[in-house]
């Protein structure tokens, strides 16, 4: 890549992450491909899948003879896996894509429009997200628009510490992200489960995030997604999450980003204790000790933790038919 091209137009790097994927790996790419923004490298990373995922990638790839594609033999981990792809990427921008979400057109031109407008420290700049379902059906939007399309409520931007802490509110796979910004922070956190929690805390606290007001890719949501593994008694996302929480701690300055991280950790102590993972549930009333004193409603929860009382089953019960669909989040 030249440097010159790249300061007129500058590369973009999509980093396109496959595990078991096969079904619409091949669909992720072309909307890579079909995409009429120039600079474009695309890197793709079969994550040690078993179902049919490589050999679909690898035809794509004798069609697009640029794709840089790496098959590792076993699973990884998803941030290991993307921090492979990091090290190869050489555009000034980064996309972290999942190979079963989709690029809608003008994605990257748009983006690297905004990230060229911005003047000061940004560092991401996120948009709008339509919900799909496993057939390509459409069945939400990240945030609800109103009849032009915009979203109704305000989406912050700039200085997100605070907001990132008190909910979920960037919808992940929508971010394009500046390299440079990625390499300082050494990647993704390879000791980590997922990583957009940990990245948001670490970032938002030393750059800006800009919100372009558009339905820029399409989220696909399964039942094996992810994310939907938070409610299993086995799941290792909370783990995490309490290593990310204590990060945020340190990274705290005022006391209304202290009170954001002690409403963060009060649901955390409530979703440990839904999964049955009680001494988890613990640790993140330690935590809260650190920040505040609990309300009566943590202290309870607390309370019942020491009982390995068995609500799971009951839980998960109530998902299925509860409309509060964000219930079930990393948030």
């Amino acid at each position: 890549m030249s440097p010159f091209l790249n300061q007129i137009k500058p590369w973009v790097s999509v980093i396109c992450i496959s595990y078991n994927h096969a079904s619409y790996v091949q669909q992720a790419l072309q909307s890579v491909v079909d995409q009429d923004y120039p600079n474009v490298e695309l890197i793709v990373i079969d994550n040690g899948s078993i179902d049919r995922s490589a050999e679909f990638i690898t035809r794509f790839t004798e069609r697009h003879s640029a794709i840089r594609f790496i098959q590792n033999p076993v699973n990884v981990g998803l941030n290991r896996a993307f921090n492979q792809g990091l090290a190869l990427a050489e555009g000034r921008y980064v996309i972290d894509l999942s190979a079963d979400d989709v690029l809608l057109p003008g994605r990257l031109s748009k983006q690297v429009a905004q990230f060229e407008k911005l003047a000061g420290p940004y560092a991401v700049v996120f948009s709008n997200a339509a919900y799909i379902d496993r057939s390509g059906r459409e069945v939400g939007l990240h945030y609800v628009v109103d009849a032009s399309g915009h979203a109704r409520l305000p989406v912050p931007s700039g200085n997100v510490f605070k907001p990132i802490l008190e909910s979920y509110f960037i919808c992940t796979p929508t971010m394009m992200m500046r390299r440079d910004v990625l390499n300082e922070l050494g990647g993704y956190d390879e000791s980590l489960a997922y990583e957009d929690f940990d990245f948001w805390v670490r970032s938002a606290r030393l750059y800006h995030y800009a919100y372009l007001d558009e339905i820029l890719t399409q989220k696909r949501l399964t039942p094996d997604s992810f994310s939907a593994r938070i409610v299993y008694t086995n799941t290792t996302l909370l783990h995490s999450t309490l290593a990310v929480c204590y990060k945020a701690f340190e990274r705290c300055v005022t006391p209304d980003e202290f009170r954001a991280l002690a409403g963060r950790v009060r649901r955390f102590i409530r979703k440990a204790f839904y999964v049955e993972q009680f001494d988890l549930a613990l640790e993140f009333g330690d935590l809260l000790y650190h920040i505040e004193q609990p309300d009566w409603q943590s202290k309870l929860i607390l309370g019942l933790s020491k009982l390995h009382l068995p609500v799971n089953k009951l839980y998960r019960r109530y998902l299925k038919w509860s409309p509060v669909l964000h219930s079930a989040k990393l948030d």
